[in-house]
């Protein structure tokens, strides 16, 4: 005999068969314990675990609307007011446009008539010259032609 074999004997069938009805009581009672639940069970543990994330999600629908809401309305209120202040800008511009035109307007009529004032004189003055220029010539031609 081997070293081996000294060490460890053979052992009797009725051992093996001793260990051999232990693990299949060992195993079976770990498939019990690990086994699913019937069929009736799991379905209804499904059924509520699927009704608990349908709430959920409806209820996150719903807080997701509100806020949509709420930040729809804030564009709305943000937006009008934007377009008053926008409008208010506009009529204010508008106001202040007409208001120099029509200073500048006053502006271009006044020195029109001044222009037109100066005008007259200038022509009235030139007459006089034209008129005082026409009887000295005829005086230095009238006293030269009589002389």
């Amino acid at each position: 005999m081997n070293k081996a074999e000294t060490e460890y004997p053979v052992q009797s069938g009725g051992t093996f068969t001793k260990g051999l009805v232990i693990g299949a009581l060992l195993g079976a009672a770990a498939a019990l314990l690990y086994a699913p639940k019937p069929g009736r069970e799991l379905r209804s543990d499904l059924s509520d675990k699927i009704g608990v994330a349908t709430d959920k999600s409806k209820e996150l629908a719903s807080v997701a609307c509100e806020k949509g809401s709420e930040l729809a309305k804030n564009v709305v209120s943000k937006t009008t007011d934007l377009a008053k202040t926008v409008s208010t800008s506009a009529g204010n511009i508008m106001s202040s446009v007409k208001e120099a035109s029509a200073d500048v307007s006053e502006d271009i009529k006044e020195e029109a008539k001044g222009v037109a004032k100066e005008t007259e004189d200038t022509s009235k003055d030139l007459m006089k010259d034209v008129t005082n220029t026409k009887d000295e010539t005829k005086r230095e031609f009238g006293s030269s032609l009589n002389s």
